[in-house]
């Protein structure tokens, strides 16, 4: 199977794309400047206790006070406090973790009121992101997650993933990471760590080390609410967990992105370096790939299959639902229930594919097509939990209950993606009437005006719909031709399947989008636009 990974930087946000064999299976997308990552650390202050949640909120600087619950502050948290105390107290000493003295485990059945009052300053994780309208939820176990190791102060475990089956790999391991681990922190040894030399584990670990130590330096010479460490970015964090030898292209289309994720993979596969890409052609990226097509036919309400089949995704607050339906699917067995059977596998596998791109977590119920025959059921089910194996998210999965129904518990961590495919126009605003497409033209010959006469912009590029482009494009003398003459050369037109219709965008040399798009522009005096459009009548009589 052909994996790869491509990366669109945007101005305001980046969007992820994992294809195999040219199928999309997961898109991220992330505003640049989105706060509350999960791994962050903040210093924060305990804003006040609710003991019937046995929680307390947490002010992190969010508009809404973030979630510590008791059971995530750790069984070390007496530890983690008292280092706390000495660390906030003499401020020019940075103490070190192997010297705290370790303090008794909090009692798992305690209360929160016994170990956190209001005011008291605490280092904090993100958990999950704001989800909703949710604050962040929050943990006191500290971790740093490396690609090979998962540091855990105030610990002195080591744990290995259940994934490393040798058992002789495992002792190797534990005694490798035991020589390598400083007095006062617990390890976990992923996967990725299988066959890996001392050099590398060793390298990891001095860093992670080092992450923590620089991180309560900064704590030090803060105030609550303040970012203390930030997780690498998204693009870096995502190919840290996922990248394997069997990935073999990483496009990217920002050359700082781009550096980035090359010199992460430098250290971690050398010789694969090579497989990072600096994408440089005009066409947008998801255009190129054609995951801008993908993402269209994917993230509807109803989503298609073969043969007719499709299922329709609903989300409410507490779960997702999902019904198969085998739709106008020409039977190819006069058999119902081998049909039946047929579609719900077809399903399953374009579910776990749905759960995958839009990241669905919480309880998702699915009302498969009825089935008759207890091994009928029992296949589909043993298809689902097959096909669900690759699913990096934590997830449980139930038999077929007597209702025909399959529930399904997926890990959660960050909101689910919601992608709207349908498009709101860009002329009316939803108000429900345009200018005429026909003007349209004439809209960006204005537009192009603005830019290179009043705005004096003299090269940019002007995207829109594949099937404007292919009109203003057409014939010997082109309107497109036209305005290069009249405009320059610097003046671009390009196609971006992503828009809508009516709708444009212009970037300029930077890549920056350079707004145009007003209200104001869309209610302009058509007597104007009609005036325009006679002109250039007039234009094309005389050259013909």
């Amino acid at each position: 199977m052909k994996s790869e990974l491509v990366v669109d930087v945007q101005q305001k946000e980046i969007s992820i794309a994992l294809l195999e064999d040219s199928r999309l299976v997961s898109l991220q997308k992330e505003s640049r400047n989105q706060a509350y990552a999960v791994g962050d650390l903040y210093l924060a202050k305990v804003k006040k206790l609710m003991p019937g949640l046995n929680a307390a909120f947490v002010d992190v600087g969010f508009e809404k006070d973030a979630f510590l619950h008791y059971l995530d502050l750790g069984p070390q948290f007496n530890t983690f406090k008292s280092f706390l105390d000495e660390a906030l107290g003499d401020k020019k000493k940075v103490p070190s973790i192997s010297k705290v003295k370790r303090q008794e485990d909090i009692p798992k059945q305690g209360t929160i009121q016994d170990v956190v009052q209001p005011g008291q300053q605490l280092l904090v994780q993100i958990a999950k992101e704001p989800i909703s309208s949710k604050g962040p939820r929050l943990t006191t176990e500290i971790s740093f997650t490396g690609r090979f190791l998962v540091l855990i102060p105030f610990g002195d475990k080591i744990s290995i993933s259940q994934k490393i089956k040798s058992t002789e790999e495992k002792v190797r391991l534990r005694q490798l990471v035991g020589s390598i681990k400083p007095k006062g922190y617990s390890v976990i040894i992923r996967t990725s760590a299988e066959n890996k030399k001392f050099a590398e584990l060793n390298q990891e670990m001095r860093t992670l080390v080092k992450s923590f130590e620089d991180a309560v330096a900064k704590m030090q010479r803060s105030q609550p609410p303040m970012l203390i460490y930030e997780e690498e970015s998204r693009a870096v964090s995502i190919i840290r967990d996922i990248f394997s030898t069997d990935f073999e292209h990483v496009y990217v289309n920002d050359k700082d992105t781009f550096e980035q994720i090359k010199h992460y993979i430098e250290l971690i596969y050398p010789e694969k370096k090579e497989i990072v890409k600096l994408y440089q052609k005009e066409i947008p990226i998801f255009d190129h790939f054609n995951i801008s097509r993908q993402i269209k036919s994917s993230f509807g309400k109803t989503v298609s299959f073969k043969s007719g089949a499709y299922i329709i995704i609903e989300h409410t607050e507490a779960l997702h639902v999902i019904d198969v339906n085998s739709g106008n699917r020409s039977k190819q067995s006069s058999d119902q229930e081998s049909n039946a059977l047929d579609v719900n596998l077809k399903a399953a596998d374009e579910i776990a594919r749905q759960l995958r791109l839009r990241d669905m977590g919480g309880i998702i119920v699915i009302d498969f097509i009825d089935m008759n025959k207890a091994e009928h059921r029992q296949t589909l089910y043993e298809h689902m939990k097959e096909i669900m194996a690759k699913d990096r998210a934590r997830h449980n999965i139930l038999p077929l209950s007597k209702f025909g129904l399959m529930q399904i518990t997926r890990q959660r961590v960050r909101p689910a993606l919601d992608i709207t495919t349908s498009e709101v126009c860009p002329s009316c605003f939803g108000k429900g009437e345009i200018q005429p497409s026909l003007l349209f033209t004439d809209k960006l010959d204005e537009k192009l005006d603005y830019l290179v006469n009043t705005l004096k912009v003299k090269k940019f590029s002007m995207y829109v719909h594949p099937f404007v482009d292919a009109y203003v494009k057409k014939g010997l003398i082109s309107i497109y031709t036209r305005w290069r003459r009249k405009f320059g050369r610097g003046v671009k037109v390009l196609p971006d399947q992503s828009l809508a219709y009516l709708q444009y965008k212009v970037l300029d040399q930077e890549g920056k989008e350079i707004d145009l798009k007003e209200e104001s522009d869309f209610n302009s005096n058509q007597s104007k636009s009609h005036a325009r459009h006679k002109e250039r009548n007039n234009e094309e009589n005389q050259q013909q």
